[in-house]
């Protein structure tokens, strides 16, 4: 048995002809649906990038006891299981926070990994000479991003085809051999949203008829561009999409070419979405988790059940479920730690296997949703009970600061931490901006309000949604200042 998982970073579901899409060009997400099940309750569980991946390691939610970081060495990684297991596995990846300070012990528990350069504002070309950058309107083009740009020529060097390339190579090496795990990460369509020209001739119309300034990089905070604008940002978002989808037709083409569909999974999901003005919005991170960033489109094939072309509405969150799942393909249990659930019944009936998926940031809004109705609720209490627990204590792009040392607490761990005392560190952190306007407990009702449109007043569903909360807050041993800040009863 062999696996190969796809994963994006940022991907709309709403973008995609699967979901309802209909302007997009991206017929490789729809030949994908007619080869796998579509799922169509997919939530998040830890944002954003790297808090997401120890989500999918672990198989359990990193945000109630940490923000961003990298693998804790009292972790189970699933990768790592596998590899000691005998199942070889290898990542190919241009996600760049891998060799940041913030997550630079995932990709080395993997046998193998090929990592590529360029992203974002990956600093790796020595330029000392400033480089030209167009008129913009990018809130957080940085100087590193322009760089990048200038130096790629030609689309075998944008970092997506050569990771995807990468993918491919180890594909064709090793098609005929059994028990191999093939993670082909992409950052795209995460932003800066930029592509090749042939991409943008797909929405010719648009760049015909748009004469202002470029827009591929939307800060993140509330809209000020004007309508043009954010259309032109959307049509630079869809044009890497297209991108994505065209490197995703590589990968069924191999799967066609090699006949694997007979014994290999493909697994192929995101770690959210991106709000691309709606809710009068931008990006991620600062507004409340919408469902253009919490619902998140997912695939599987699983050769065991064989089924394709159909749809499955039980909620699932990929993030933890997929480590107990992948174990499980591979005839491994997963650990008493990870509380992700195997999907393999429902890929074969729709079994449920939740009745409620909790999600958010670390020290920002809790939020949980039955499938069905999405509760937002905000912190009651911002300062004083803002803590992470941990032994690597990093921040995305160095070390935590040295004043949150001076506070520092050795104190019991939980049961995941093996025995290991856990250094307590207040945090600075804070993402819920007391001036934002859309601060405040929301209740939806997506059945009657998809848009999410229309908050609800409903004290007795409110009730109903807080027990799911603080029911799984306690499966998920949250410390007990977390039940503090957001209000709950801890028993």
């Amino acid at each position: 048995m062999k696996c190969v998982m796809v994963m994006f970073d940022s991907l709309n579901r709403h973008m995609l002809a699967p979901y309802g899409c209909d302007w997009t060009h991206a017929p490789n997400f729809a030949r994908l649906a007619r080869r796998t099940v579509t799922f169509d309750t997919s939530y998040i569980c830890s944002m954003p990038c790297m808090p997401a991946r120890r989500d999918l390691h672990t198989g359990r939610p990193n945000f109630l006891h940490r923000g961003w970081g990298p693998i804790e060495p009292f972790d189970d990684s699933m990768p790592q299981m596998l590899s000691k297991a005998g199942i070889y596995t290898h990542l190919a990846t241009d996600h760049y926070h891998y060799w940041e300070d913030g997550g630079a012990t995932y990709h080395n528990r993997y046998d193998s990994c090929e990592l590529f350069r360029g992203q974002e504002g990956d600093s790796f070309i020595g330029q000392v000479a400033d480089p030209v950058i167009p008129p913009t309107l990018n809130g957080k083009g940085r100087r590193p991003d322009w760089v990048n740009r200038m130096h790629i020529r030609a689309e075998s060097q944008y970092p997506q085809t050569q990771t995807f390339a990468a993918g491919l190579e180890f594909i064709q090496r090793n098609h005929s051999q059994d028990r191999w795990f093939l993670q082909i990460e992409c950052f795209d369509p995460h932003e800066p949203f930029c592509s090749p020209r042939k991409y943008k001739d797909r929405y010719a119309k648009h760049y015909d008829e748009y004469d202002g300034p470029l827009f591929d990089w939307p800060a993140y905070r509330e809209v000020t561009e004007t309508p043009e604008q954010v259309e032109h940002a959307r049509h630079e978002y869809a044009s890497l999409l297209s991108m994505c989808d065209d490197k995703l037709g590589d990968v069924l083409d191999a799967f066609d070419e090699h006949d694997l569909w007979k014994d290999t999974m493909l697994v192929v999901w995101t770690d959210h979405g991106f709000l691309l003005g709606e809710h009068n919005a931008w990006a991620k991170n600062w507004p409340p988790l919408y469902e253009q960033i919490a619902h998140t489109p997912l695939f599987i094939w699983d050769p065991r059940c064989g089924h394709a072309g159909e749809r499955r509405k039980a909620l699932v969150q990929p993030a933890i479920d997929l480590a107990p799942t992948l174990l499980r393909f591979f005839g491994l249990e997963p650990t008493p730690d990870m509380q992700g659930h195997d999907l393999s019944t429902v890929l074969a009936d729709d079994s449920p296997v939740r009745d409620a998926a909790l999600f958010g940031y670390h020290a920002s809004r809790m939020n949980v949703t039955d499938g069905r109705y999405v509760y937002l609720r905000s912190p009651v209490v911002r300062e004083g009970c803002i803590t992470e627990y941990t032994l690597t204590p990093t921040t995305m792009r160095g070390f935590k600061p040295l004043r949150q040392f001076a506070e520092l607490e050795c104190v019991p761990g939980f049961s995941f931490s093996k025995g290991c005392r856990l250094m307590r560190l207040g945090s600075p952190e804070a993402r819920a901006i007391k001036d934002n306007p859309r601060e405040g407990t929301l209740l939806f009702d997506l059945e009657s309000d998809p848009k999410q449109e229309h908050p609800l007043d409903d004290p007795a569903r409110e009730h109903q949604m807080i027990d799911h909360m603080t029911r799984l807050m306690r499966q998920y041993e949250a410390p007990a200042e977390q039940y503090v800040r957001m209000g709950l009863e801890s028993a």
